[in-house]
């Protein structure tokens, strides 16, 4: 007899009755699988001490982020100040 596919980790929701029951399983399978979600009114997740770390890590504010990881490329090169400013390729403005 052929077994269906087993439910992935993120579509399996555990009731609650089921998590007091099976708790050990609950656990080893956030380590192994991934986030383990209990309930359906109410939901809770359990996930690996592992997992919440990374989530929970200190991020940057993106200003300070953007700041430090601008692109480094050529210098730019910045014309004088006391050169007389190029001719206007679309004609006079005024």
């Amino acid at each position: 007899m052929e077994r269906s596919k087993p439910i992935t980790p993120e579509k399996r929701v555990w009731t609650v009755a089921e998590a007091k029951a099976r708790l050990s399983e609950i656990l080893r399978l956030a380590e192994d699988e991934g986030p383990q979600r209990i309930g359906a009114r109410r939901a809770y997740m359990v996930v690996s001490e592992k997992e919440w770390r990374k989530l929970s890590e200190h991020r940057p504010p993106l200003g300070r982020w953007l700041l430090d990881n601008i692109p480094q490329g050529e210098p730019l090169e910045l014309p004088d100040r006391h050169e007389p400013p190029p001719e206007n390729p679309f004609g006079d403005a005024a």
